[in-house]
């Protein structure tokens, strides 16, 4: 669509019309909601001065990204959002020429600008292309976006930062004075003026030159953009990033200066839509629901692993007071708000983070607190140097509680939480083990909550898969449980979630077969499983993980080592390919891991 000879009237009508599809299509399908709604005026004013096709846009995390979508030809297919074989909820080049870079993680999006911005300059196309960033205010609590900053303030690359700032925490604009200031300062005027007077009172030495900063930062005192021209950005803001023509007027003017510009855009979450409006975690990503009510549609009968967690560590903390802990601004979805609320002198949110997190629970740990470092096992890849660094080289007693383990469905390939079991076994000093169900669950953290080294455990998204095998028993290092022993020349061997999908394809066979439950990957228990070697000549591993470096990996090394050369093992966990986004079923289903699909590659 293009929408760069609309009127500004025309381009309300748009912003309602994209409004209206968003609300329409996540009320059905399930996504981000809040901010793609707030970020939508800012979007359509980006297509509207700027060109997607030469332009790159780049958007932090990308989840604000729908109307971008919607405006690049996809309009027809929206109703396949974040749906197997569907568009994706996330920016992606394979999908339109118009989506710069993948994005699913926060904080990168300064970066990838800068690197566009020197290519740009490289191939001499600083006349007809400049990079255009969209972030939100959540996204500046991460290092990475200062590291990209500071070298932009150095190399001042023509660049342009919307800052979309829907939680207005940079800061507050201080009453009229302040709204008077920034519409000047962005003004073209103030713009030419600046540039002739920084020119001119260069000719006349220091002394002007010093005198004139002052007055300048003096106006600036009283606006919130004086840390980015402090680092050689210049700064324009805060303005009503739902004002369209103040917009296209602020970014055409910035588009001239030939320089970085951070526009500071002030919005509302979840605009239009009344019922969202303002509303912080609830409305961020959501599932199906009622578009008149704003009520679920999705009901689940059986506790999600998160709650047995969230349940499992307020008992703990009852009987513990060195237990504290921390999330990288994700206090609901860990289900650590809970704790937070109880216990707000222990629990901390430290926002997008995921570093500081894990470091700064480590030195908790060294001081005699037992740290619960809560993280989606696709941000922990964002701490693992600290995890190496700052936790295992100390061999401190951190506990890594990783949520959303295995496929978490309609997120898709930044968020699939598969890797944890391969970059986390590879670290000494590390233990990892995970529960199948929610007795296991509250024995695991038991042994986490006495455990004195560094250790993982890992959960699934949504419930446990449910078992009719022996009762759990409590968690000793290094310990599995034979769940069922049977004559058969056949062993399923399951990793926590991985049990339930073992007991699950067992039951669809005709003869029964012995299932283990592995419990610690890292360290094995070798005892049990040489005992096995003996009796059980083809083991089929399960897990919610990689091959390369997982579960089944693990078992081959040990047998190498033991030079037990008479098994054959087959492991269903996942190839070496990212994953694609949809119904978690259907995805499973393409990957051939559904568990009649499972039982015809056991007996084919």
């Amino acid at each position: 669509m293009n929408i760069q000879d609309k009127s500004v009237q025309e381009l309300e009508e748009i912003c309602q019309n994209i409004r209206q599809e968003i609300l329409r299509v996540v009320s059905k399908n399930g996504g981000h909601l809040s901010s793609t709604l707030g970020a939508t005026e800012l979007i359509v004013a980006m297509h509207k001065v700027f060109d997607s096709k030469k332009d790159p846009f780049i958007f932090d995390v990308s989840h604000q990204s729908y109307a971008h979508k919607l405006l690049t030809n996809r309009w027809d297919d929206f109703d396949t959002l974040r749906q197997f074989n569907g568009l994706c909820g996330y920016t992606k080049p394979s999908e339109s020429d118009d989506d710069y870079f993948v994005a699913g993680h926060s904080s990168t999006s300064i970066s990838l600008g800068v690197g566009a911005a020197k290519a740009i300059a490289l191939k001499g196309e600083q006349e007809s292309r400049i990079p255009v960033v969209m972030i939100g205010d959540g996204s500046m609590t991460a290092g990475m976006v200062y590291e990209a900053l500071n070298e932009l303030g150095d190399r001042k690359y023509p660049m342009i930062i919307i800052l979309n700032d829907n939680e207005m925490s940079i800061a507050k604009p201080i009453g009229a004075l302040s709204r008077i200031l920034s519409s000047a300062m962005a003004s073209p005027f103030y713009q030419r003026f600046k540039k002739s007077t920084e020119s001119f009172v260069d000719n006349f030495g220091d002394s002007a030159h010093y005198i004139a900063k002052r007055m300048e930062e003096g106006l600036k005192l009283i606006t919130p953009g004086i840390m980015f021209e402090e680092m050689g950005i210049n700064y324009i803001g805060p303005v009503d990033g739902h004002n369209l023509a103040q917009l296209i007027e602020i970014f055409e003017t910035a588009k001239k200066l030939n320089r970085p510009v951070i526009i500071h855009a002030q919005t509302l979450k979840g605009k239009g839509y009344d019922i969202a409006e303002g509303k912080e975690e609830k409305w961020h990503g959501v599932g199906p629901f009622d578009l008149s009510s704003g009520s679920s549609m999705k009901k689940s009968s059986q506790k999600s692993a998160t709650q047995i967690y969230t349940d499992a560590l307020l008992d703990l903390c009852e009987k513990n007071e060195k237990i504290v802990g921390a999330t990288a601004a994700m206090p609901s979805g860990t289900g650590l708000s809970a704790l937070m609320e109880k216990y707000p002198d222990r629990f901390w949110d430290v926002a997008i983070a995921e570093q500081h997190a894990v470091t700064s629970m480590s030195a908790l740990a060294k001081e005699g607190f037992k740290p619960f470092c809560t993280i989606y096992s696709t941000f922990l890849q964002r701490g693992f140097d600290q995890v190496i660094h700052d936790t295992c080289l100390m061999d401190l007693p951190v506990v890594f509680a990783l949520d959303r383990a295995g496929i978490v469905g309609e997120d898709g390939e930044t968020h699939q939480g598969v890797f944890d079991i391969s970059f986390l076994r590879a670290i000494p000093n590390m233990t990892l083990f995970a529960p199948r169900d929610e007795k296991s669950f509250h024995q695991a953290m038991a042994f986490a909550a006495e455990y004195e080294h560094p250790c993982s455990l890992r959960y699934p998204r949504g419930a446990f898969i449910e078992t009719t095998l022996s009762e759990s028993t409590p968690f000793s290092l290094a310990k599995s449980q034979l769940l069922q022993s049977t004559d058969s020349d056949i062993l399923f061997i399951g990793y926590g979630n991985g049990v339930g999908r073992a007991f699950e394809t067992a039951e669809l066979l005709e003869e029964d077969v012995s299932i283990l439950d592995l419990r610690f990957v890292k360290p094995l228990d070798t005892e049990i499983l040489k005992s096995l070697a003996t009796k059980h000549k083809r083991w089929f591993i399960f897990s919610d993980s990689v091959k390369m470096g997982g579960v089944g990996s693990a078992l081959l090394e040990f047998l190498a080592s033991e030079k037990i050369l008479d098994i054959e093992l087959v492991s269903f966990e996942y190839e070496d390919s990212f994953i694609t986004h949809g119904n978690t079923k259907l995805v499973e289903e393409s990957l051939q891991l559904l568990p009649e699909q499972l039982a015809k590659k056991v007996n084919p």
